[in-house]
């Protein structure tokens, strides 16, 4: 298997105001093998939503019972979504130049590179932020650093997660807590 050398954007450790958080849902794990089957995109200015983007996909092959059960997206409901080709070229336009912001967000920043890369021969080059890595840094304490152990810590309702518009939303109400958080831990060393 060949590993694809990405020309993304620049990961950043910094608290943008105007962001787009980033999530989607895939049939497996490998963006050389595995299929985007929804992506969800939240524009936020000054740390508001400001417009949401979210697009099912037809993948080109059925999605397994595994997927179903954790996404709760059905072959039923993809049958008249958009193709990948389509869906990625709306979702990159919505994107525009937004720093981008995800939970995890190589992951998705993977696959979104490589489909927009094979579908339009276009780079992903937005910069983006990382909201797992504040989480590290901030909640050592916690068993594991999956976002919804995190939401839990913090109180955020997590009902519907796994769905890539909700997952959004969760991750920013996540980034919300962490970086104030790590600010004032930062205060509290001065």
């Amino acid at each position: 298997m060949s590993v694809t050398k990405r020309l993304k954007g620049r990961s950043r450790l910094t608290f943008p105001e105007d962001y787009c958080v980033v999530d989607i849902e895939t049939t497996g794990l490998a963006p050389e093998e595995c299929e985007i089957i929804e992506i969800a995109a939240v524009r936020y200015r000054g740390g508001r939503k400001a417009a949401v983007f979210s697009t099912l996909i037809k993948p080109r092959h059925r999605i397994t019972p595994f997927i179903t059960e954790l996404t709760g997206i059905t072959n039923d409901m993809v049958k008249d979504a958009p193709d990948i080709t389509s869906a990625i070229m709306d979702f990159y336009e919505f994107a525009g130049s937004d720093i981008i912001m995800g939970y995890n967000v190589n992951f998705d920043i993977n696959f979104l590179y490589d489909n927009l890369l094979r579908c339009h021969g276009i780079h992903l080059s937005n910069d983006f932020v990382d909201v797992l890595r504040f989480s590290r840094k901030a909640l050592p304490q916690l068993p594991n650093r999956r976002q919804t152990t995190v939401a839990a810590h913090y109180g955020i309702e997590i009902e519907g997660a796994h769905r890539a518009e909700k997952d959004c939303e969760i991750c920013n109400a996540c980034y919300l807590c962490l970086r104030d958080e790590l600010k004032k831990m930062a205060e509290e060393k001065k």
